[in-house]
């Protein structure tokens, strides 16, 4: 009696044709669509293929049961997407895992549901690898998936090794409380004509500190601790990022001379900076300053810097604790502000020496951050109106140090709640995720750029996140925003955490002078094919190629190199996430 009711359900459910959207060697990428003729609250959907699957990975629905031999995967809703009313559309993404390189057929049926679904076939192209985090099932709050089993990945310990990187990156006179053991006093002396340039961070694996990126880095970084303060409390790490997002804001204090109009921006030359391969206690080189002025301006430079200080006022106001410093940073912020406003120019066409290693492609971006900082730091309508005036509408194509326009939508989103910077920053990470223009490699990461492919991923899950608090999508983007954390962190298929010191499995060889020669030595050679005898604890490396592959060679500066710009959107993203 059972079986002959059974029988008579499933023989009214209407089967369609999974539309597929990309194929390659070991897997492919398939999509449907459910159009239900009345609403649904929760579904059900068997995924039929012609030929056994080894996984079918999922973001909008988790994997119940397996039947036939692999043939058949039964899908059930997330708890947020179980909602559809009659005549809408869920559109589903799914990677299938198997063996060769070409796509089965496979059709869908939804339980209780008699038609309603996408029946048309695309041409897969060759070229776009696109999948999910690598794994088996559903990547959930708190955990990731590695070869079809669950394991939990530690957010917070993630968060705190990143603030242990800037502290390993740290230039000048360390305090009494440095916790890297490895690292001393270097470069006390940098300065120009009496004025003291000590502090800062070193830029990368090597040790001249570029302004540009530093600032980019340090207001992310405030960025992410302004919006979740919570997880950085509950990771225990409060104290630690005041402490270590001081020291650069202190140093751009030392750079900025309000009173001449005089903004430092770079200490060393590359080029010799480069030729020196050892500690940077050990740096006897002559290090250079570079400046910009009225007559000889960057408007990006301190436009970022602007940012730093207003954001740090913010932090420091209503988190550390330090109302006199928060004070200092926004008067700080008012000037250099003016300074980038009245005085428009490229930093790097004043600064040629910066040019070879961070040339700016422009300076709007950072003058509306800027004024969309200074008006969250004052309420004063001035700075909203400069920020949209300055602000260029439309989708970048990456967040990074040199382009910061999507965080400047986001703020501008905050402050009006205008739905034209809703829609650009929807279409930003529409752009990053599955079918939306980006490649994928096989394993699952958004691969923008072989320089910096996990920098690039991490930025891009920051936004997510920020998009995210911010009511845009959050479910959906927390998802793909922990998908590419995940492969950071291990879901890829060396099962290695490109997070050095977390995990038991990360790089051992980074492209960094300070971590690779001994302390008990003024000398060392970058070709030891030893392991670094200082582990750069936090530290994200470059990552793998689009292919998902990676050498743990000091020597491949592209996959091997560490910098401060690539730990601090993947922080903030860690910080979104829990």
């Amino acid at each position: 009696m059972w079986l002959a009711i059974l029988v008579i359900v499933i023989a009214s459910v209407a089967a369609f044709d999974v539309t597929v959207t990309n194929h390659w060697n070991g897997g492919f990428q398939g999509k449907f669509t459910i159009t239900p003729d009345h609403a649904l609250h929760g579904w059900r959907a068997h995924i039929i293929c012609d030929r056994a699957l080894d996984a079918v990975e999922i973001w909008k629905a988790t994997v119940v049961e397996t039947k036939n031999d692999g043939k058949e995967y039964v899908v059930e809703n997330m708890p947020w997407d179980g909602e559809i009313s009659e005549r809408n559309s869920l559109e589903i993404e799914f990677v299938g895992r198997m063996s060769g390189d070409s796509a089965p057929s496979c059709t869908v049926t939804v339980d209780g549901v008699g038609g309603g679904g996408s029946n048309h076939q695309n041409n897969p192209s060759p070229t776009q690898h696109t999948g999910s985090a690598g794994g088996g099932s559903p990547i959930q709050p708190g955990t990731s998936v590695v070869g079809g089993s669950a394991m939990k990945y530690d957010y917070a310990k993630a968060l705190g090794l990143s603030i242990l990187f800037y502290d390993a990156q740290r230039s000048g006179r360390l305090p009494a409380n440095n916790p890297i053991p490895w690292r001393g006093d270097s470069a006390v002396n940098d300065g120009d004509a009496g004025h003291d340039l000590s502090g800062g961070w070193y830029d990368a694996g090597d040790h001249v500190k570029f302004n540009l990126p530093m600032a980019a880095s340090t207001h992310f970084l405030l960025l992410s601790f302004i919006k979740f303060q919570d997880a950085y409390k509950q990771a225990g790490q409060t104290n630690m990022m005041c402490d270590m997002i001081k020291w650069p804001l202190d140093y751009f204090l030392k750079c900025w001379i309000p009173e001449s109009q005089t903004y430092y921006v770079q200490v060393g030359d590359g080029g010799a900076d480069h030729s020196f391969w050892g500690r940077p206690e050990n740096m006897n080189m002559n290090r250079p300053a570079f400046k910009v002025t009225a007559s000889n301006p960057g408007s990006d430079v301190a436009g970022d810097t602007a940012s730093a200080f207003a954001a740090g006022y913010i932090v420091f106001k209503t988190i550390c604790g330090d109302i006199p410093y928060a004070n200092k940073l926004l008067e700080a912020a008012k000037s250099i502000y003016e300074f980038a406003k009245n005085h428009q120019k490229i930093y790097s066409q004043s600064v040629p020496q910066a040019n070879a290693f961070y040339g700016s492609s422009g300076f709007k971006d950072e003058l509306s951050l800027a004024a969309a900082w200074l008006y969250k730091a004052t309420n004063q309508d001035n700075y909203l109106s400069d920020a949209k005036q300055f602000h260029e509408a439309g989708v970048p194509w990456s967040l990074s140090w040199d382009n910061k326009n999507i965080i400047a939508t986001l703020l501008l989103y905050e402050i009006t709640q205008d739905g034209s910077y809703k829609n650009d920053v929807m279409g930003f990470i529409r752009s990053y995720k599955p079918g939306g223009g980006i490649t994928y490699t096989p394993c699952g990461l958004a691969y923008r750029d072989q320089w910096g492919a996990n920098r690039y991923a991490g930025n891009a899950a920051f936004v997510a996140v920020l998009a995210a608090a911010d009511g845009i999508e959050a479910s959906d983007y927390l998802t793909w925003a922990m998908s590419q954390i995940n492969y950071i962190l291990g879901d890829n298929k060396y099962h290695i955490s490109y997070e050095i010191g977390f995990g038991s499995h990360y790089p051992e060889h980074p492209h960094h002078r300070g971590s690779s020669c001994p302390t008990t030595t003024t000398q060392c050679n970058a070709g030891d094919p030893g392991p670094n005898p200082n582990v750069l604890k936090g530290a994200l490396v470059g990552g793998p190629d689009n292919q998902d592959n990676y050498d743990d060679r000091r020597g491949d500066y592209v996959k091997n190199e560490v910098a401060c710009d690539y730990n601090a959107g993947f922080q903030g993203a860690l910080a979104g996430e829990f």
